[in-house]
């Protein structure tokens, strides 16, 4: 079995989204099988790679407990898209004794055909979140290294010893990643207090502000194909042999 990661934040414009998309580019780019699940109801990393979202979406795997609705985007990539219809999940799926255990129920069927399954998570701790953390081996966590991004981690952590009491012991915080860098002295200072308090779960490559990374989505591109040559794709390519590396 590969790893399964899932991708939080209960913070909005930290990277999630940029960060999934790209970082499973690149793992396929290095050979591995590469599953993307997008679980927000924004549905933005469905938009990163397909013009016209399909008809059936995770929400109905969800909703129906169906099989996933995979859909091949690339030699070795392969996406699970999202909808709007996922802002009512809650409520489709609340009589359901199985609702914060679903989407581990609907990986196990497909797990083993990949390497890496990435989950999208929104910008919430709701059921869906939590569904991504009982069926993760590891959490990344994504910010921006500022005050308020920071001090939101406590909650993130408290649901994850949670998690980890009641439903998945095996679940890791495995990995922080800091998107958005400028270099300014406030971001030195954030990631100073991150690396005391952390040490080495805050991976060494940072995300650097870079236009292109922005600009990509609207070619239906990641930042690799986009602009190879830029920060965003050297930063992330940095980041991909980090994770190899500590998932082998």
């Amino acid at each position: 079995m590969g790893r399964i990661i899932a991708i939080a934040n209960h913070k909005g414009g930290v990277g999630k989204t940029t960060t999934t998309a790209n970082v499973g580019a690149c793992l396929s780019l290095q050979g591995y099988r590469v599953l993307l699940i997008d679980l927000d109801a924004q549905a933005n990393l469905t938009d990163y790679y397909l013009t016209k979202r399909p008809e059936r979406t995770v929400y109905n795997a969800l909703t129906e407990e169906s099989p996933l609705p995979i859909t091949e985007i690339g030699e070795r990539l392969s996406i699970v898209p999202s909808s709007l219809e996922m802002l009512d999940i809650e409520n489709k799926i609340a009589d359901n004794i199985d609702r914060a255990e679903l989407l581990q129920i609907l990986i196990e069927p497909v797990k083993d055909k990949y390497d890496y399954i990435l989950l999208d998570c929104p910008p919430s701790l709701g059921i869906v979140t939590l569904n991504a953390l009982i069926a993760a081996t590891d959490l990344y966590i994504t910010l921006t290294a500022e005050t308020l991004p920071v001090k939101g981690l406590k909650m993130i952590t408290d649901i994850i010893s949670r998690v980890q009491r009641r439903k998945n012991p095996s679940l890791k915080l495995s990995g922080i990643i800091i998107c958005r860098w400028g270099g300014r002295s406030l971001n030195k200072q954030v990631e100073e207090s991150l690396r005391a308090r952390f040490g080495e779960v805050v991976f060494n490559t940072r995300i650097r502000e870079n236009i292109s990374i922005a600009e990509a989505p609207a070619f239906l591109q990641d930042i690799i194909t986009y602009a190879p040559a830029s920060h965003g794709a050297e930063d992330y390519k940095a980041l991909t042999e980090e994770i190899i590396a500590r998932t082998k």
